[in-house]
């Protein structure tokens, strides 16, 4: 018999983790999610959503960094930022730090995650939620993007795996509608599960946006939570030059925004977009 104290991950059928459970802090299972929110000594407090890590305490600024800063300063003049998801308040936290981004528009299905974000994990937002610049939408991310009449430089879509609720920001109609909403040089970007254990999304993924995108691809980041070690994120834009930004003109913006990181820099962003091969050969193939 499997001791309670232990939580096993149930995102891949033959293999996985576990943490143990020091303290379980929250458990409700409500109309959208299963929520456990747990102490574990290593990682601090986890957040689980269906059985699948979403985030701790420790490492979450790896993640964060990553999905937020290296779009903005690839793309240098980002005014208006759509969330879709993020309801834990890392990615806004982040984006917050950005005093030249106007308005930041948020789109989170399930108020109770904000709410519990708040209470468990207050250094994730960090008082983000405070910020004049945020709209705040409690809807279906699809759903907004189909309707809404906004354009955005950036769509940034912190989703959680396509399981439940998180399955229709995997769909070919959401990133069209995404491209559609998308201002002359946006960025899409969208956390896309790790390489080695989650091709088939990879796959997925590749081949609806290069539907819509003319430039797409992905970068990836080394994350210990998520099991399989490399987190790899979508992106999608219609100008390449984006990609492609040098080290120097990089730094030069780093450098007039001031910021401090604790993973992100100008050659992590760069080498970034270098993929292992096995993921360049799976894109060849696709």
């Amino acid at each position: 018999m499997i001791d309670k104290k232990i939580w096993h991950e149930k995102l891949h059928r033959h293999i996985g983790q576990y943490f143990l459970i020091d303290k379980m802090l929250y458990k409700e299972k409500n109309k959208y999610h299963d929520i456990k929110i747990f102490y574990n000594t290593v990682m601090g407090k986890i957040m689980t959503i269906d059985d699948i890590v979403q985030t701790t305490e420790k490492d979450e600024f790896i993640y964060h960094e990553m999905l937020t800063h290296v779009p903005i300063f690839s793309h240098g003049f980002i005014k208006d930022v759509l969330i879709i998801g993020g309801g834990d308040g890392g990615v806004l936290r982040e984006i917050c730090k950005h005093k030249n981004v106007n308005n930041i528009t948020m789109v989170e299905i399930d108020m109770s995650i904000i709410n519990l974000c708040k209470k468990y994990f207050p250094s994730h937002s960090n008082g983000a939620y405070d910020d004049s610049r945020l709209q705040l939408i409690i809807d279906d991310g699809l759903n907004f993007i189909k309707n809404t009449n906004k354009k955005f430089d950036l769509i940034i879509s912190d989703c959680t795996d396509p399981v439940g609720s998180g399955k229709s920001l995997f769909f070919s109609d959401f990133y069209l509608n995404c491209q559609k909403n998308l201002k002359k040089n946006g960025i899409f970007v969208a956390q896309n599960g790790t390489s080695f254990f989650q091709k088939n999304e990879i796959i997925s993924t590749y081949k609806n946006l290069t539907k819509y995108f003319h430039d797409t691809t992905f970068y990836q980041a080394t994350i210990p939570t998520y099991y399989g070690g490399t987190m790899m994120f979508a992106w999608g834009s219609d100008n390449i030059e984006l990609r492609l930004i040098d080290l120097k003109k990089l730094k030069s913006r780093i450098k007039k925004t001031k910021l401090i990181f604790n993973y992100y820099n100008p050659q992590i962003h760069i080498s970034s977009f270098y993929l292992p091969q096995y993921i360049i050969n799976t894109l060849d193939k696709s």
